[in-house]
This record gives structure tokens, C-alpha cells and sequence, in this order.
């Protein structure tokens, strides 16, 4: 479905997050590669949300820390430290990713303050171990151009990457700590996009402009990007989570087609005068049930609790997105408390086994009427008061309409699902054990190292001499990676970024970690390939133990006999199929050693 985005007053604007290729960290030496599997040390905590200097509760902190969830670090020998686990004070902040930071800001278009001021930004959700961020102000009131359109990016920060997520449960999140603290870019436009294909273009565009400066980590996971969405009548809903914008413009259509769902059923809500009742306690009528997901709870001394929504009748289950129900919010909701879901009035009751009589008993306990839904909620008591409180909420968020929330990004069904609440202003407080920093020498030299989208294009497209190579290229997440190989060997362009666009899909599609491949690993393998020690077309075999690093690879250049075949070694294999005609000649040879010998090379000679 396709909207007038204009005629819904549609406002979007973006957040993306792009990790530095940075030695170290951002305020210790750690290595900030994030390739150290040698983990060393497991610590566990709990946190809790705590007023600001102003005396305010973050809604959104507030939130997390109702979880009452504990969280587990690893440590590791070389990403990680005291520093990270919050049992040190922080080092001074890291030169090279300050001045990257600043390139980047620069290339931007933007301002720089003339002094850095770090600061903390709570957080609870367990990805910092300190319960916040370090994050600072290096740009403000930059743009960026696309597509024609100029888009104002109001501020661009220097901060810490949070920690990785391995695994989460109801009770506990456990997070590696190599990830943590690994000097990350936040730029951030205003609201002025105009639709879902637009809002593509300019995360497009920007995250071009961050491989150009050849200051961004390359991989999965590298870059995210964070839309905020609103409509007129909805409100600003903040979604998160692109890894890949292949689809971003369908999950802000499905977003917009949620909001506008949600506007109709509060525009009926408050026809039918609809309101939320409190939870009450139905256990008893369950007693005996052949419901198997309430009796369970009730064997296990849980309780059941039902709440009646006057007014709700037939729109709990109505659909808001695909595959996405009122319900569903609701439901999302109540799980933050621990429990599975919830069972609705508006869903097929008798495949839970719920008998007739008792809905009559139901209906008789939450005093229903004929316009009536109610939700029931069961497990063992704290966890279903925490919940039915949550469910009722979000019931009564829906008479108002749409709520502010952060939302993630829901790939397999292209839609988005709630997180949280939306954070506010309430979580910022500076650092006190971090000095500021000046930046006044740096502003000169930034300047002179900023990236021009257009003139880089120009050059890509001259050194590789062909215009759709060179476009793919521009355009490939391996685009820095290639300008480091073109610096630092002799390899031809054109085979060096064939190479990365076509076998590098290739590899990966076989199951190789293309992302763990080192830049060394690559000059070493481009830097046989020029001196004529290897083909091309043996380059997609050694790659395969390119991980492994610069030994693996003349290892299976050694064990696979990888190496090329040429000169005085050629024509005397040439000599050996004396009697062959020219075409069966060079196909039995490159047919027999393909790896070895390069066509070009075989071809002249044959000649």
C-alpha cells in the first residue's frame, strides 16, 4: 500500500550509527577491532533507574528498570578492561577518533565547537555497564545533499558503541564487552524527509560519504540506522534497528499504515465512550479448566487476572498492520513483565479450551456488557500484577491513539515491534571525570581532509576506466577496503574491485566470514597477484582461508598448488599438447589448470 505522505503531514528524519576504524577504544587502549575471542572474566549486575540532576525520572529508563532483569559481561584479553566495566575512570579520549569524527563532521557540512564536552547519556537496557553512554557534540548545523534535496543534519556526536548482545531471557541478558566502547558516529538529520523511498536515499547517501572518508569499520553489524516517524494525528515514533536499507522503506510504509490503524480505532474508541477497568482477580473460575495455558499457572499456586475494556469489543483483534493486532501491542506490553502474552476476548476462545460456562462466570466477575472485550492474564502473582498493569496501559493508551514509542525493526514480516518508551531529555548530565577538549588545532586540518561525494565519484569512475564497475563500487560496503589494496599494491583496479563486488558475494553465500578478513591479509594476497605469483582466477580460492590470516593463505597457496604458472613453466606445458588445435589446446589447459594459469598469458603465447 502507498500513501499521500504530504496530505498526512508525514515528518521523518534520521539517526545513523557508524563505528570508527579506530586502533583502541574510545576512552582506553583496548583494541578496537572487535576479533578477540579469548574471553577472560564474567561479572553480573543489576541496574536501576535513578533521578537526574533535575530531579526527573527518564520514562524510558524507568521503563527497563521495572524488568528487574539482571545482566551478564564477558571480558576479554585484549578488547576489554576495567575502563569498560566501569571500575576505572575513564582515560583521556582517543586523538584519531576525535579527529575522524571531526572529518566526518566536516565532510558534513557542519560546524565544530571550538572546545568537546563529554557527557553521559542513562541508559538501562544492560548494553552499558555503567548504565550510561559517554557521548559528546562534534558537529552542528551541517546538510547534506540528496537527490537534489538539501537535508539539515543538526548535530553530529562522537560516542561509545554499547556492549554486544549474545543472549536474552525474561530474567537476564548477557552482553560481550569487545564490541563495547569502540568510538561510534551518530549523525542525526531533521525531520524534513518526505517519504519512505527519500528516507532510503539520504541514509544512502550518507553512509557513502562515511566510506569515503575511509574512517568507518566495514561488516555486518557496523552501521545502523535509526528512523523517527510521525504523522499528523499519530506521534513520533522512533524506529530501530536497520542493518540493511534494502527494506527500510517498507517498514516506514508499514509503520505509517499502523498509525493511521490506530488513529481509526480511536476515533471508534471514543465514540463507544471506551475505557479500561482494573485488574480483578478470576483464579476460581479457572479451577478445574481445560484451558492447558491458564491451568498450568493455576497447578503452579499462579493466579489468573482479567480485565474488562468497556467499549473494545471487535478491536483488539482488529489488524494494524500485517500480521500485527491491537492485541498484539497490548500483548507486547504485558511481556515486558515476563509473562508469554495474553488471551483476548476478541480471539477464537474455544481453541484454548475455554468452556462456555466459564465465560458466563467471566463475564458475570468483569460485569461485561454486549460492546465489551476483556484480556486475561495468568502466571505466578507479581508477574501477572506487573503485567496486567502494563496491558491495561497500553489499553488506555489506545483511546488516546497513538503512543510515543522506540520501536524495533520486525524484518520477517516488514513491520516494526514495540521496545520501549520514547527516551527524553531527562537522561543527560555531564562528565565530570573527563576534561574537555579542545578542538581549535584540529580545524584547519579537518577541512583539508573533508570527502566531496561528487569529485570521489569522478576519480572511482577514471582509475577503474569502467562506469557501471566503478558506480558498484562506489556504492559496495567494500569500498574502503579497496582504496586501501589500490594504495598500498599494484593490482589493477578494475580486478581488484571485480574481485570484492563478485567473490566476495560469492564467499559469503559459501559461508565465509568475509568480514573477518584483514586489510593485511588483502594487500598480501593483491600484492601476489601483481608481482605475478598467483592468478586471478585463483584469488576466490585462496580468499576462502583469508580469515585465518597471512600465514593461512600461503599455506593453501602451498597445499592446493595455487601458484601461477608462467613464462618458461608455461610454454613448456604448452609444448606438452604438441599436435592440439588452438581452441581444444586452451580449452584442455585452463580446463586442467584454471587456477594456475592466466588466459590472457596463455592465449598470446599460443598466439
Amino acid at each position: 500500500m502507498t500513501h499521500d505522505y504530504k496530505k498526512l503531514g508525514f515528518m521523518c528524519g534520521l539517526e545513523i550509527h557508524q563505528r570508527l576504524a579506530t586502533k583502541e577504544k574510545l576512552f582506553c587502549n583496548c583494541d578496537a577491532s572487535i576479533s578477540d575471542d579469548r574471553k577472560v572474566l564474567s561479572i553480573t549486575r543489576r541496574q536501576r533507574a535513578v533521578a537526574g540532576e533535575l530531579g526527573e525520572v527518564d520514562a524510558s529508563t524507568a521503563f527497563e528498570s521495572k524488568k528487574g532483569r539482571f545482566f551478564i559481561y564477558n571480558l576479554f584479553k585484549r578488547s576489554s578492561c576495567l575502563v569498560d566495566s566501569d571500575e576505572e575512570p575513564p582515560h583521556s579520549l582517543n586523538p584519531e577518533a576525535l579527529e575522524a569524527a571531526l572529518v566526518i563532521s566536516a565532510s558534513l557540512n557542519a560546524g565544530v565547537p571550538d572546545e568537546i564536552e563529554v557527557m553521559r547519556k542513562s541508559v538501562v537496557d544492560g548494553s552499558d555497564p555503567g548504565a550510561f553512554q559517554r557521548t559528546m557534540l562534534v558537529g552542528f548545523s551541517g546538510f547534506i545533499v540528496a537527490d537534489g534535496k538539501k537535508i539539515p543534519v543538526p548535530s553530529v556526536f562522537l560516542e561509545e558503541e554499547s556492549g554486544g548482545i549474545v543472549s536474552s531471557t525474561q530474567e537476564s541478558v548477557e552482553y560481550n564487552l569487545d564490541r563495547f566502547a569502540v568510538p561510534l558516529i551518530e549523525i542525526d538529520t531533521d525531520p524534513v524527509i518526505e517519504n519512505p523511498e527519500q528516507a532510503k536515499g539520504v541514509a544512502l547517501q550518507i553512509g557513502l560519504m562515511l566510506r569515503l572518508t575511509g574512517m568507518a569499520q566495514r561488516g555486518i553489524g557496523s552501521i545502523r540506522q535509526d528512523v523517527n516517524v510521525s504523522i499528523k494525528g499519530g506521534a513520533r515514533v522512533e524506529i530501530k534497528g536497520f542493518q540493511e536499507l534494502d527494506v527500510m522503506d517498507k517498514i516506514i510504509e508499514s509503520e505509517v499504515t499502523r498509525q493511521l490503524s490506530l488513529i481509526k480505532i480511536r476515533d471508534e474508541l471514543r465514540a463507544r465512550k471506551a475505557k479500561v477497568g482494573k485488574p480483578t482477580d478470576v483464579t476460581s473460575i479457572f479451577n478445574g479448566t481445560k484451558a492447558k495455558i491458564l491451568s498450568q499457572q493455576v497447578a503452579a499456586n499462579g493466579v489468573v487476572l482479567g480485565i474488562r475494556l468497556h467499549g473494545f469489543k471487535g478491536l483488539v483483534g482488529r489488524e494494524i498492520a500485517t500480521d500485527m493486532r491491537l492485541g498484539t501491542e497490548i500483548s507486547n506490553y504485558a511481556r515486558m513483565a515476563g509473562v508469554k502474552g495474553i488471551i483476548h476476548s476478541d480471539e477464537d476462545l474455544d481453541s484454548y479450551g475455554i468452556a462456555g460456562h466459564e465465560l458466563a462466570q467471566l463475564s458475570k466477575a468483569l460485569e461485561l456488557g454486549s460492546n465489551d472485550a476483556f484480556i486475561l492474564v495468568a502466571e505466578e502473582r507479581a508477574k501477572t500484577e506487573r503485567a496486567a498493569h502494563l496491558a491495561a496501559q497500553r489499553a488506555e493508551m489506545a483511546i488516546e491513539g497513538v503512543p510515543t514509542e522506540t520501536r524495533g525493526v520486525d524484518s520477517k514480516r516488514l513491520g516494526t515491534r514495540f521496545l520501549r518508551p520514547m527516551p527524553g531529555g531527562s537522561r543527560m548530565y555531564p562528565e565530570t571525570d573527563v576534561l574537555p577538549v579542545s578542538a581549535k588545532h584540529l580545524i584547519k586540518k579537518v577541512q583539508s581532509e573533508k570527502v566531496d561525494i561528487y569529485s570521489s565519484r569522478r576519480q572511482l569512475h577514471e582509475q577503474i576506466g569502467n562506469k557501471q564497475l566503478a558506480e558498484q563500487m562506489l556504492w559496495s560496503k567494500e569500498l574502503q577496503l579497496y582504496r586501501v589494496v589500490i594504495s598500498k599494491t599494484k593490482a589493477s583496479p578494475a580486478v581488484v574491485a571485480s574481485i570484492l563486488l563478485d567473490k566476495f558475494r560469492e564467499l559469503s553465500r559459501n559461508g565465509v566470514r568475509t568480514e573477518l578478513i584483514s586489510n593485511e591479509t588483502m594487500i598480501h594476497v593483491f600484492s601476489l597477484y601483481s608481482k605475478g605469483r598467483i592468478t586471478k582466477a585463483g584469488i576466490g580460492e585462496i580468499l576462502s582461508g583469508a580469515p585465518k590470516g597471512i600465514e593461512a593463505v600461503d599455506m593453501l597457496i602451498k597445499e592446493k598448488g595455487l601458484g601461477r604458472i608462467s613464462g618458461a613453466e608455461l610454454k613448456k606445458l604448452v609444448q606438452g599438447f604438441e599436435g592440439k588445435d588452438k581452441a581444444s589446446l586452451m580449452r584442455e589447459i585452463m580446463l586442467k589448470h584454471k587456477y594456475n594459469v592466466d588466459g590472457e598469458e596463455l592465449n598470446m603465447l599460443i598466439k
